[in-house]
């Protein structure tokens, strides 16, 4: 295991609706990306994707960011700046975040299992994090 911080991007996608108060912003997805080009690469993919089910005037927002805008960002993450890329469809506006992040290593889950039978605990109920709590 590596004890260096390694740089990156932390990479998110939030909904919610227009009309603010009615509902808390949701976290769809997330992401851990180690390149600023990964980083933008991800949001448009996801814009991409999604571009088709999108009324006009988003699918516009989104095309209008992948093709005249993107760059913008790229040269923003290049400075290790913080970016946000929004798209409003209908009723709903998606908000995709990329921060700059210092990531820190962690244990692989196998370390965790060994360590787990060590100390006489069956892995099933330790490596189970989704489980009942």
């Amino acid at each position: 295991m590596t004890k260096t911080l390694r740089r990156g991007y932390w990479c998110e996608c939030w909904t919610e609706p227009v009309r603010s108060g009615t509902k808390s912003p949701t976290l769809v997805a997330s992401f851990d990306a180690y390149s600023a080009a990964e980083a933008d690469r991800w949001v448009a993919v996801a814009l991409r994707t999604i571009s088709p089910a999108l009324d006009v005037d988003a699918s516009d927002e989104a095309w209008t960011w992948l093709y005249d805008n993107r760059i913008d960002t790229r040269r923003a993450l290049l400075r290790r700046e913080p970016c946000t890329v929004t798209i409003t469809h209908a009723t709903t506006r998606i908000t995709w975040t990329i921060r700059p992040v210092l990531f820190v290593p962690l244990a692989h889950r196998s370390t965790h299992a060994v360590l787990m039978q060590a100390r006489g605990v069956r892995l099933w109920e330790s490596s189970r994090p989704w489980g009942p709590q």
